[in-house]
């Protein structure tokens, strides 16, 4: 059995937390220099480069590329030869945020109720998924997810009649009730299957693979295809302003779900999709 402190899970949620914020991944970056080119309307491809000149500026001037830093969410692929020693993993991932959020000067966003909506001042608690999986490493990835695009999400328990067909309508529903508010281009995650919240972790998870990784079934990997092409037909375009690309990539994670039913979930995700991730 192999021991991780939870000393090391706190430095690294909090190097990940600032580099998540600062620096946007490759893969985002190339579509967006993809997009670019190939978008004819004027203004379309002027705000492609604004979000271009963005990006650089917060990775050359160590700033956070948005001003909404999000809410953390936390994914962790624990190997069932860990033992975690020295305290809590939960605590050691929320005192990882703490460090990050005020170190890495952060903006704060959580309120500690829904209700009372008071500012925990440090953006604690983060929502934490664990994954069991073989081996003895642990697996940290962390998602600030804004909420001008979270707002955006739905999810709908479809009848299993409704089909591929009714998956896709509903899809695009969503993306065109969402409009420019989610600060388009968007990425956008669709869980089918499992249940009623299950298919939401799923879409949310679908936005942690690469966008230039289509799904490794054929079926879906043709679905998140078609459905890309569809949203990009809708004009919304970069901002809401017009053009070809409103969403730079669709990704679908399915799962077995009840005889009874079809479950599905879309969450989005703006032009600043964000994740870091470390293993060891």
């Amino acid at each position: 059995m192999r021991e991780i402190q939870v000393s090391e899970i706190t430095k690294a949620v909090r190097d990940l937390c600032i580099e998540a914020n600062y620096y946007l991944n490759e893969d985002i970056k190339n579509a967006f220099l993809k997009a670019s080119d190939e978008e004819e309307f004027k203004l379309a491809k002027d705000i492609m480069d604004i979000l271009i000149k963005n990006a650089e500026i917060a990775a050359n001037e160590n700033m956070p590329m948005c001003q909404d830093t999000g809410m953390t969410v936390v994914f962790i692929d624990l190997g069932q030869d860990v033992h975690i020693v020295g305290g809590n993993l939960n605590d050691a991932i929320n005192e990882g945020v703490r460090k990050g959020y005020i170190e890495g000067y952060l903006r704060k966003s959580v309120v500690g109720d829904p209700i009372e909506r008071i500012n925990t001042k440090d953006n604690t608690p983060a929502v934490i998924y664990t994954n069991i999986v073989e081996g003895d490493r642990i697996k940290i990835t962390v998602v600030p997810k804004g909420f001008g695009s979270e707002n955006m999400s739905q999810l709908k328990m479809l009848k299993p009649a409704d089909g591929i067909e009714g998956v896709k309508k509903f899809v695009l529903k969503v993306v065109k009730e969402a409009g420019p508010n989610p600060c388009p281009p968007i990425i956008v995650g669709v869980g089918i299957g499992g249940t009623f919240d299950y298919s939401a972790y799923l879409a949310k998870k679908a936005l942690l693979r690469s966008i230039d990784k289509r799904n490794s079934n054929t079926f879906y990997a043709k679905l998140e295809e078609e459905l890309l092409d569809s949203i990009n037909k809708l004009g919304i375009g970069p901002q809401g302003f017009g053009g070809r690309t409103t969403a730079l990539a669709v990704n679908v994670e399915a799962f077995a779900t009840h005889i009874a039913g079809l479950p599905v979930a879309v969450n989005i995700s703006c032009h600043a999709t964000r994740h870091a991730e470390i293993e060891f």
